[in-house]
């Protein structure tokens, strides 16, 4: 897997230049259109208020085992009463890039009172919130919700998606009741699927074994960049 994985660096560059994904990513919605999507960082509905760079439209992608596994779990979730949101998928580096040059830009702060209340903004990446580099990029890795059917209500995580507070951490003792079981509901599904939560944030999920663990992609977020 590591030696597929250093030539695929290289591949990952000429992909990214035509503006096309390897041929192992797909969009959500052919393997599985029951997976509600709301790609934040297609719209302004995100921390930084705008579009981000490299999401040119509100698709998910992912490399195709992520996906079946993701599909896997809303099949479990639906016997349960419950749907998957995705809010993000893959991530172009570009877009990683201008999370750090937000972060960086202390006269904008227009998003803080719903984002970052309690946290100033020049913390963001000494304590971990942004950084250089996201496993979004290697396709394997999606930031996902719940909500609850049959209405389609999104159901109660103690802190809403891309919080950036120690409330977030998915284990934190304060988060209990109904939104403490919400927590422990998704990361159970997603887990016996095999994913593995990032316990800073209880949306964000990894699929292993990964199918890019050392390639960290470019191409834009466009369905005209995976294989139809």
């Amino acid at each position: 897997m590591r030696t597929l994985a250093v030539v695929l660096v290289v591949a990952s560059v000429g992909a990214s230049a035509a503006g096309s994904a390897p041929d192992a990513f797909v969009a959500l919605r052919a393997v599985d259109p029951t997976i509600r999507q709301e790609m934040r960082y297609a719209g302004p509905d995100n921390f930084t208020g705008a579009a981000v760079d490299g999401y040119e439209e509100p698709v998910c992608l992912l490399a195709r085992p992520a996906a079946e596994a993701l599909a896997r779990a809303q099949r479990a979730l639906l016997a349960r009463g419950y749907a998957l949101t995705v809010y993000d998928c893959y991530r172009p580096q570009r877009a990683v890039d201008r999370f750090v040059r937000w972060a960086g830009d202390p006269a904008d702060q227009g998003t803080k009172a719903v984002y970052y209340p309690r946290v100033e903004k020049d913390r963001l990446i000494p304590e971990g919130y942004i950084a250089a580099r996201s496993g979004h990029s290697r396709g394997s890795t999606v930031d996902v919700g719940l909500v609850r059917l049959p209405l389609g209500r999104p159901v109660d995580f103690g802190t809403p998606f891309d919080f950036f507070d120690p409330l977030s951490h998915t284990d934190d003792p304060r988060v209990t009741g109904a939104a403490r079981e919400n927590r422990d509901l998704l990361r159970r599904v997603l887990a016996d699927r095999g994913f593995v939560n990032l316990p800073e944030e209880w949306w964000h999920f990894t699929y292993r074994p990964e199918a890019f663990p050392d390639t960290y992609f470019d191409f834009p977020v466009s369905v005209g960049s995976v294989a139809p």
